[in-house]
């Protein structure tokens, strides 16, 4: 794909050489026009939204309405269904703060799988502690897929909420989740996706994910930092009470009582991060504008994925964590690790050489405590890599395992 130009960090030198930037499972870069739209808010449009009779804040308000509009025809919602938040983490424990306080008791149970994000791990691991609610864990099959046969043996009548990663940020696929999420709502479950790390590599649709709640941040799809979105399906709006309190929800108060607006205000106290979801409406109009996510960019990242894998396998000491069949189909990130070398060893001699990559547990440590490894190089890719970063990466890591540390 040639994109590359529209990222202006790779314009610039990185430890004076050329940026070769496989992190994207962290945080994307931004683009150009998101940069702008940014910075445009801020020189040309500043002001806070709501209530303001001057033409500034109607702007501002025209501007943030419309980037909730995007966001909705994005993942095929209704507007009023779109709650912006901080992030993914911050949709998770709005969920669990409010919702599940209500409609989780003790004795009732959830499902997560052992594949998950903290975010959506320590969240029901610390609400089953407070509450008595009892947590389960789904395994993995052979292939890294969720293990079927072990949820139908978790998923029961007290059951209340399946919540799962669309992608782990480990493994790379996006997992396939018609069967789980059908036979939750047959059990009487309500559902919960993660969709933080597919988000910015499959097309979102709610109806279709036939979910509940879904979660995602912008930063990860080349959107500004500290903007997420929570898709809280309209059936629940009026069972669910505010995730906090504030200015911009309220229709009235007294000394003794308030009443709410009606959704999304109603969930979304204070003032919003304006700039930052106005750069989110931005870098959908880039997503749709480059088709980025069409079949075509899908095929072009699981190649990329296919070329790393061939050259990684030519090392005797690198074990791949994953599925290399489904890596190749529709992957967007490769983990693994080298015999004789911590992970985070590896990632500082990368970055010698102007590669970054992701070392640790990547925020996922009961998946690895159950792969049983410490942790894992990670190599992520977005649009804007190339055949020649996995390249490059290849000839360093060759350098490396030959010379040792």
């Amino acid at each position: 794909m040639n994109i590359k130009k529209d990222f202006p960090i790779f314009k610039h030198k990185y430890r004076g050489q050329e940026l070769v930037y496989l992190d994207s499972a962290a945080t994307s870069q931004k683009p150009q026009v998101v940069i702008d739209a940014v910075s445009n808010f801020y020189t040309t449009g500043c002001s806070n939204i709501h209530r303001a009779v001057h033409d500034l804040g109607e702007q501002a308000t025209l501007q943030y309405n419309l980037a909730r509009q995007k966001v909705a025809k994005f993942i095929n919602a209704q507007d009023n269904e779109v709650i912006f938040t901080a992030g993914t983490t911050a949709g998770i424990n709005f969920i669990a703060t409010t919702w599940a306080k209500k409609f989780i008791l003790p004795g009732d149970e959830i499902i997560i799988s052992v594949s998950e994000h903290h975010a959506n791990f320590v969240p029901w691991q610390q609400f089953a502690l407070k509450t008595g609610a009892i947590l389960k864990i789904l395994n993995l099959n052979h292939s890294f897929e969720f293990d079927l046969e072990h949820y139908q043996q978790l998923l029961s009548s007290k059951t209340k909420l399946v919540a799962l990663t669309l992608s782990s940020n480990v493994l790379g696929v996006i997992n396939d989740l018609d069967v789980i999420t059908k036979q939750a709502k047959q059990a009487g479950s309500a559902v919960l996706i993660d969709a933080a790390q597919a988000v910015a590599y499959t097309k979102l649709d709610v109806k279709k994910l036939n979910c509940d709640f879904l979660v995602f941040s912008g930063h990860k799809m080349l959107a500004p930092d500290g903007i997420g979105v929570l898709y809280l399906a309209q059936a629940w709006h009026d069972q669910t009470d505010p995730y906090q309190f504030g200015g911009g929800m309220v229709s009235q108060v007294g000394y003794n009582q308030v009443s709410f607006l009606q959704a999304p205000a109603k969930f979304e106290a204070g003032t919003p991060a304006i700039a930052s979801i106005v750069g989110l409406a931005a870098a959908i109009d880039y997503y749709q504008a480059n088709n980025l996510l069409s079949e075509q960019t899908t095929k072009y990242l699981a190649d990329l994925c296919t070329r790393l894998i061939a050259g990684l396998t030519r090392f005797s000491q690198v074990k791949i964590v994953g599925n290399y069949d489904l890596l190749s189909k529709d992957g967007h990130l490769v983990s693994f690790t080298i015999a004789g070398f911590h992970a985070h060893d590896v990632a500082a001699y990368l970055d010698q050489y102007g590669i970054c990559v992701r070392a640790g547990n990547h925020c996922a440590q009961p998946l690895h405590d159950y792969l049983k490894i410490t942790a894992t190089v990670r190599v992520s890719f977005h649009v804007y890599n190339t055949m020649h970063d996995v390249d490059r990466i290849l000839v360093i890591l060759a350098q490396l395992i030959k010379r040792g540390l």
